[in-house]
């Protein structure tokens, strides 16, 4: 006879935690968010930790190169998509590595032979206005010359301009050589006042500029996520079915953390592709894994060898698994009892894995759940595909602004190596829809107002550390006329009176 559950499946939705005891220690400033993302032995220390507990989905309207490198700076780590091709994942991924924390490869470039018309439409699409004048037109060209803003100006010239008519010549420019250090090339910006600083090799090849913006928001990035060679900590997705390909190139490109992308982990195709990684790369490369939903598929991932296990099926804004397969479960009660498992296998084997929860986030405050529920970190898609830094265009309907975002299911993304039921490569009916989210700005100032509503909550339960919230914090069920009672009501709210005087 078929198991059933004795309890409903519970969403975040119908949780709230109850305060604790908070010494005057529980302020803000001395909460620490730092969290483990790999497996590690008892009394030993994480290979991979993040300074915040939010990495973002794998998923191709959320995790490209500028995002990861946001993301990065503010702590987190993303996880490039991998439904594109092996070599494009791979250059994405060493683009994040290449931003050496100061020095950025170039992803604005053009020929000197191009014309104005065509250096505006790069601009458009890069929203960047130094643009480095190569022979080839690459990031690593021959650099023969600058374009700035201060060097054109479009009312007083034709768009047929050549870019060589224009733009500041290599020779007039004060450029550094290969090998200089941050600091070296930061007192060079300062001293001459410049903007920005090209690098370039003995062959007068491009290879990094160093921006004065850069180094200022440096120093407003206090739990940037970097590797030991001061590059930004960046993860990658990989699927069951080309990973002995894909795997490979990502770690050769760089990627410091992997992960199974999969509608559903509890598979022998999951297994199989741990046991490459491990008889391939033993412990040196890390990969998380997933999606699960109940403590035995945590366990079987677990033993595996998986370094991290990603928790939930059908919880996301865009999946409609559970509609379409009707398989799945509410959130709360997934990382609930996961979180359960997860302890208890760290009592028998002394290994702790890290869950992350993955999806079901609507508000805030529900990140602060899944948290006191007992997930180590989380991963997020619909909440970082309204950023600036996100991978879609930002188009604009009835005078709002809103970002596309699709899911991995969807026939858009055409992402069908993340679904492990072998055979036929092709899907036959989607799991995720084709959608828009508002427009909210910069990841900084987002993800900063999140995580101080996360750090006041914990100080509300007399807690500092994830740690901390996980053990002692008091959660209590809600009623649906309690969830009603926590909103505004029996008040009329002056944004929904129209003509009413001040």
């Amino acid at each position: 006879m078929a198991k059933y559950f004795d309890e409903p499946s519970r969403t975040f939705n119908e949780y709230l935690l109850v305060p604790g005891y908070s010494s005057t220690d529980c302020r803000v400033e001395n909460v620490s968010l730092k969290t483990p993302v790999t497996r590690f032995k008892r009394g030993e220390e994480p290979a991979i930790s993040m300074n915040i507990p939010m990495t973002s989905a794998i998923m191709q309207a959320v995790s490209g190169d500028e995002l990861a490198v946001a993301l990065a700076r503010e702590g987190g780590i993303s996880f490039i998509f991998g439904s594109q091709p092996i070599e494009s994942q791979a250059a994405m991924v060493r683009k994040v590595k290449n931003h050496k924390a100061g020095f950025v490869q170039s992803n604005t470039n053009i020929r000197p032979d191009q014309t104005l018309a065509e250096l505006l439409v790069l601009k458009e699409r890069t929203g960047h206005s130094t643009t480095a004048v190569t022979e080839d037109g690459t990031a690593e060209g021959k650099m023969v010359g600058l374009v700035t803003s201060r060097d054109y100006r479009v009312s007083r010239m034709s768009l047929d301009t050549k870019v060589s008519e224009f733009m500041t010549p290599f020779e007039k420019l004060i450029s550094a050589k290969e090998g200089i250090t941050l600091s070296e090339a930061n007192d060079m910006l300062w001293d001459n006042k410049l903007n920005a600083l090209p690098v370039v090799d003995d062959k007068q090849r491009l290879i990094y500029f160093v921006f004065r913006k850069d180094y200022i928001a440096h120093k407003e990035y206090p739990d940037e996520l970097l590797d030991a060679d001061k590059r930004y900590v960046v993860g990658a997705g990989v699927n069951t079915r080309d990973f002995e390909e894909r795997i490979p190139a990502l770690v050769e490109a760089g990627a410091d953390v992997l992960c199974i992308d999969s509608s559903e982990g509890y598979s022998q195709w999951q297994a199989d592709t741990l046991k490459f990684v491990r008889d391939r790369y033993g412990d040196d490369v890390k990969i998380g894994a997933g999606n699960v939903v109940d403590g035995e598929g945590f366990r079987f991932l677990a033993d595996a060898g998986a370094d991290f296990v990603k928790i939930g099926i059908g919880g996301g804004s865009i999946c409609i698994t559970r509609e379409q397969k009707g398989i799945g479960r509410g959130q709360a009660s997934a990382v609930i009892e996961v979180a359960k498992a997860r302890n208890e296998y760290y009592e028998e084997t002394g290994i702790y894995v890290p869950i992350c929860s993955d999806g079901g986030i609507v508000y805030d405050y529900h990140m602060t759940l899944a948290l006191a529920m007992g997930a180590d970190f989380l991963m997020l898609g619909r909440y970082f595909s309204r950023f600036d830094e996100s991978p879609t265009n930002k188009i604009q309907i009835n005078g709002n602004y809103y970002k596309e975002y699709w899911g991995e299911g969807s026939a858009r993304a055409r992402n069908w190596q993340r679904y492990d039921l072998g055979g036929d490569a092709g899907m036959k009916f989607e799991e995720g829809v084709d959608s828009y989210v508002p427009y909210a700005g910069p990841l900084s100032d987002n993800v900063r107002q999140s995580l101080m509503k996360v750090k006041s909550t914990m100080c509300n339960c007399g807690t500092m550390t994830i740690a901390d919230l996980q053990k002692n914090s008091k959660l209590t069920l809600v009623s649906a006329t309690s969830i009603v009672e926590g909103g505004a009501h029996d008040v009329i709210l002056k944004d929904s009176v129209s003509g009413v005087s001040k």
